[in-house]
C-alpha cells in the first residue's frame, strides 16, 4: 500500500528543532517529550495510561515492524500526546497482526513524526532532562507552536490520574493478554486459589496486564475510582488491595494519600503497590518523592540487592526519595542498579510492600512475577483469618 506523508517539525521547549515526516497534514500537538529503550513492545507502551501527557520518542530504529494485534492493548484509550521514531515498517509480518502500525495510528489519529535522529533527540533529553515540545504538521511556524508549549502545564502541575481512572467501580470478568496465549511463566503461576479471594484494584490508570495476573490467580477483581475512600473499600470486604500504576505528579494527588493513609492505618489487609501506587504508598507513610531528570522508560532496569538481581519493564518518571525513608518500619528490598534509587519496600510489621517496576511486564521479562504470587498468598492468609 501507498501511504502519503507530509513535513511535520518537532519543536523543543528550548528552541530546538527537528524536521520530518507524518502521515497526517493535520497533527499539532504538545506535550512532554520522554524517550523509551524498549525494542519490542510498542503497542503495549502506546496504549499504556501511564505515558498520558507524554509524546514517546521510540529509540529502536524502526517500529510497526510486527503490526498490531487484538490482544497486547493496556487499556482501551490512548492517553498518549504522540510518538517520535526514525522509521516506521510499512509492511508488517507477524501471525497475529490484524492492523498495519501505519493504518492504526491513522486510525486512531495519534500525533506522530518520523525520520528524525531520535539518536541525537535522546541523548539530549539524557543531559539536559525531558521537557515540553511540539509536533505539528498542520502549522510550522515556530512562533506559534513556541506559543502552544509555554501555554502548556507542567506535569507536576497536571492530575493526570483524573483522566484516566474509572469514572465508576467495576468487576473484571476477563482480561484479554497475552500471558493467556503463551504459556512460559514459571509453576507457581499455575496453582489454583479459591475463587472467593477479592482483590479491589485502586485505578490510577491500570495496565490490562496487571488485572490478567490477578485473574490468572483466580480472583474475583473490583476495579475502584482513584479517589475511592476506605469506608467505600471495606464495604467489599477485600482480601487484598492493588495499588495500580498511572501517569503524574504522585506528591500532587493529596486526597489519594489521605485515603491510603486511612486504609493503612484503619486495617490490616494486604496492600501491593505498583509504580505510582508504590510511590502513593511511600508518600502515605510519611516518605516523599522527587522528579527524575529523565526518567526510567525501558524492558532491561536491573534491580536488587545484594547477590539477586532482577531485569525490570519500568515505566516512571518520579521516584521515592531514599533520604526520606523516615518511617523505621519500611525496609528497602530492591534498589535500581542503574541510579541506586528506590525500587522496592515492605513494612515490618504490616502486609504492604511495593515496587517501583512492572512486575507484569508487557512488555518486558517477568523475572518480578513471583510478587504477585506473593501478593495472592498475603491476601489468602487474609482471607482465612477472617472466616
Amino acid at each position: 500500500m501507498h501511504y502519503n506523508y507530509y513535513q511535520s517539525i518537532l519543536l523543543l521547549n528550548d528552541g530546538t528543532k527537528y524536521y520530518g515526516w507524518s502521515y497526517s497534514n493535520s497533527i499539532l500537538s504538545v506535550g512532554e517529550i520522554v524517550f523509551n529503550t524498549g525494542i519490542t513492545g510498542y503497542q503495549e507502551i502506546m496504549t499504556d495510561p501511564s505515558y498520558a501527557g507524554q509524546i514517546i520518542t521510540f529509540t529502536y530504529p524502526e517500529i510497526g515492524n510486527t503490526g498490531i494485534n487484538e490482544e497486547d492493548d493496556e487499556s482501551s484509550n490512548i492517553y498518549i500526546k504522540g510518538i517520535i521514531t526514525k522509521n516506521i515498517c510499512e509492511k508488517p509480518s507477524n501471525w497475529r497482526h490484524k492492523i498495519s502500525f501505519i493504518d492504526y495510528i491513522k486510525k486512531h489519529k495519534i500525533p506522530h513524526i518520523f525520520g528524525i535522529d531520535t539518536r541525537a533527540l535522546t541523548k539530549k533529553l539524557r543531559k539536559q532532562g525531558v521537557m515540553n515540545g511540539c509536533i505539528s504538521s498542520k502549522d510550522l511556524n515556530e512562533i506559534n507552536l513556541k506559543k502552544k508549549i509555554n501555554n502548556l502545564s507542567e506535569i507536576k502541575t497536571t492530575n493526570l490520574i483524573d483522566i484516566v481512572t474509572t469514572k465508576n467501580s467495576y468487576i473484571v470478568k476477563d482480561s484479554k493478554s497475552s500471558h493467556s496465549i503463551y504459556n512460559y511463566l514459571n509453576y507457581r503461576t499455575y496453582i489454583k486459589y479459591d475463587k472467593n479471594l477479592k482483590i479491589v484494584v485502586i485505578d490510577f490508570g491500570v495496565k490490562n496486564n496487571i488485572l490478567s495476573r490477578l485473574i490468572h490467580y483466580g480472583c474475583n477483581v473490583t476495579v475502584v475510582p482513584a479517589n475511592s475512600t476506605y469506608n467505600t473499600i471495606s464495604r467489599l470486604e477485600p482480601d487484598g488491595i492493588l495499588l495500580s500504576n498511572g501517569p503524574g505528579d504522585p506528591s500532587s494527588m493529596l486526597n489519594i494519600i489521605e485515603n491510603v493513609v486511612n486504609i493503612i492505618y484503619s486495617s490490616n489487609i494486604p496492600i501491593f503497590g505498583i509504580c505510582m501506587g508504590h510511590q502513593i504508598l511511600s508518600l502515605a507513610l510519611k516518605s516523599k518523592t522527587f522528579k527524575l531528570k529523565f526518567g526510567h522508560r525501558g524492558l532491561n532496569h536491573p534491580t536488587g540487592i545484594g547477590q539477586k538481581v532482577e531485569i525490570t519493564s519500568q515505566n516512571h518518571g518520579f521516584a521515592v526519595d531514599l533520604h526520606s525513608l523516615s518511617n523505621d518500619d519500611l525496609i528497602i528490598t530492591h534498589m535500581n542498579l542503574n541510579d541506586s534509587t528506590v525500587a522496592g519496600l515492605i513494612h515490618k510489621n504490616k502486609p504492604i510492600f511495593s515496587v517501583q517496576y512492572h512486575p507484569e511486564a508487557s512488555p518486558g521479562p517477568h523475572d518480578s512475577d513471583y510478587l504477585f504470587y506473593n501478593f495472592i498468598e498475603l491476601a489468602t492468609i487474609n482471607n482465612k483469618n477472617s472466616i
